[in-house]
């Protein structure tokens, strides 16, 4: 089979898939969202956490709920790692050292699963599970949350400006959601071949005679929430290019649609709430054109149009699995860069200078195409109502959105917001590069003898980039295990996480507190293909203008070598 048609049968089939699957989800997880019925196991934790599960929150509450669960999250599982020697199931492995902790804690907290050490070597078997796989369903289940409550922003009219409770949210989202749904999804994998075991590990003989020791963990468990919820950290160091978390073309299938389930029936779950789907449907559009420019020019990439230089260097198939191919490679490194993900089942260290590239502005552009699980929909909406102000300028009009007005305060909020992740990758990008030889950064590309080589530039922009976006996948070429790294790295995924969070839910407060406008005639209308294509060109380019001077002297320039 040509890769061509290799490619476009796992297109075609993630997207039918999707497709059937797209109004049954959104409109299920709309109901979870607007229930006024508690479950029994919901009632009982309620009752544990004397929480008031009636009671509203302005967003001062929620934010501060949201920071506080969050803060606890990152004291605990801190503490956990530094005390994995004494703990149950530790194969022998005793506390993780204070700055990879402090980095790994705030990594799963902020959904993003960025990982500066080996897996095997490092987590036990039981914090693994206990630790970060809770963070896991969690973290996702935070942003889908904030997403939410944004949402109710537009839809209610509440003098106090109350936005639900985050206590509410949190507990349906993991239960009714993330759980069921990664339930269903390890019983997949596991069969497909994913392993789920407590061992330590087990003996073998290599291929050159030599013995060696197999990592075995509880995988097939973590794998689908990993996937489900856009986190992306992998139980095994080679994450998803590993045979135990992804065995075959099925399994990386299987993966690649639970990367993008969530997010992609969350525009219907926003259309649904809202009271008018084409909403939902529009912002679905913008994400659908992103997704798939992005996934053309990477495929092309990587499947022969990389340059003689390119091709020169090495085989298209360099860093790849041969079972799942360029194809495969391709839609799971956009899948994952285009959500908060992370994942990985292939090195992006070893694609094609534009096919590296184009991964990369995937993140830049915000990560909303789809977006992690919540924050891709709380993105675009922001985005979006960037793009209603632009409109409403080009008319003379004051801007609307959904029945609410936009005025000052609610457009520095989304500036605000929108400002944070390029702001953390450009400033810590520029100090790690300038300051070379404090911050540990050789600028090596992968050779110690070029210091400050394109690609070195690109491996540091690609790392900044994925700790703001809160994505977590690397350019492995880059050594990070340095002090600066491990600081640096994970202010910009505390940063990059909780202050758009604050914004938005400032927003969402700010929208709830008015009262709902009829439309006119000179309204901008928010849905069909002119405010797809408005939303569109927004987002190209806030990302253009922001970043093209840091690709050109990147990932661009590579390409033109």
């Amino acid at each position: 089979m040509s890769p061509a048609l290799a490619a476009g049968l796992q297109i075609a089939f993630v997207l039918v898939v999707l497709a059937i699957a797209y109004v049954p989800v959104g409109d299920y997880m709309a109901r979870v969202y607007s229930s006024t019925r508690d479950l029994r196991v919901e009632s009982v934790i309620y009752r544990v956490g004397r929480i008031d599960s009636r009671a509203e929150q302005t967003w001062y509450g929620y934010a501060a709920s949201v920071l506080g669960f969050s803060l606890a999250s990152a004291l605990f599982l801190y503490f956990l790692q530094r005390i994995q020697g004494v703990l149950p199931l530790n194969d022998g492995l005793s506390g993780v050292s204070p700055a990879v902790a402090f980095n790994t804690a705030i990594s799963f907290v902020a959904n993003t699963n960025w990982q500066s050490y080996t897996p095997e070597t490092t987590m036990s078997n039981f914090v693994q599970p206990v630790g970060l796989a809770v963070q896991n369903f969690v973290s996702a289940a935070v942003g889908m949350a904030v997403a939410i409550a944004l949402v109710r922003g537009f839809i209610r009219v509440a003098r106090g400006g109350e936005i639900g409770n985050f206590w509410v949210d949190l507990t349906r989202g993991s239960l009714r959601i993330l759980l069921p749904f990664s339930f269903v999804i390890a019983l997949i994998l596991l069969s497909q071949g994913v392993i789920q075991s407590f061992h330590s590990g087990f003996a073998s003989t290599g291929l050159d005679g030599n013995a060696v020791t197999n990592a075995l963990a509880p995988v097939a468990s973590q794998e689908a929430i990993k996937e489900l919820g856009t986190n992306g950290g992998g139980i095994l160091a080679a994450n998803s290019a590993h045979p135990f978390e992804n065995p075959t073309p099925v399994s990386n299938i299987v993966e690649i649609l639970a990367i993008l389930l969530i997010p992609v029936c969350l525009t219907r779950t926003f259309g649904t709430l809202v009271g008018d789907r084409r909403q939902g449907l529009t912002l679905l559009a913008v994400m659908g054109i992103l997704w798939s420019g992005l996934l053309a020019v990477t495929l092309a990439a990587e499947s022969g149009a990389r340059g003689v230089a390119a091709t020169a260097a090495g085989s298209m198939m360099e860093g790849k699995e041969v079972r799942f191919g360029i194809p495969g490679s391709a839609l799971f490194a956009v899948a994952t860069t285009g959500t908060s993900t992370g994942a990985v089942n292939s090195a992006h260290d070893s694609m094609s200078p534009l096919g590296g590239g184009a991964v990369l502005l995937n993140m830049l552009l915000g990560e909303i195409a789809p977006g992690g699980v919540g924050t891709g929909l709380y993105g675009i909406l922001v985005l979006a109502l960037i793009a209603v102000f632009v409109g409403g300028l080009l008319v003379g009009r004051t801007p609307e959105y959904l029945g609410k007005k936009l005025g000052r305060r609610e457009i520095t909020l989304a500036a605000l917001s929108i400002l944070v992740m390029p702001a953390l990758v450009l400033i810590g990008t520029a100090i790690t590069v300038i300051l070379g030889s404090t911050t540990g950064y050789q600028g090596n590309g992968g050779d110690p003898g070029t210091p400050g080589s394109i690609h070195g530039f690109s491996e540091v922009l690609y790392a900044f980039a994925s700790a703001s976006n809160n994505n977590g996948s690397a350019f492995g070429g880059l050594t990070v295990t340095s002090d600066w790294f491990q600081s640096s790295l994970g202010i910009c995924m505390l940063l990059g996480r909780f202050l758009p969070i604050i914004f938005v839910l400032a927003l969402a407060g700010a929208l709830a507190s008015q009262k709902k406008v009829a439309p006119t005639a000179g309204t901008l209308p928010t849905s069909g293909p002119m405010f797809t294509g408005l939303l569109t060109g927004t987002v190209v380019l806030v990302a253009a203008l922001t970043f093209f001077p840091a690709l050109a002297l990147g990932p661009l320039a590579e390409a033109l070598q």
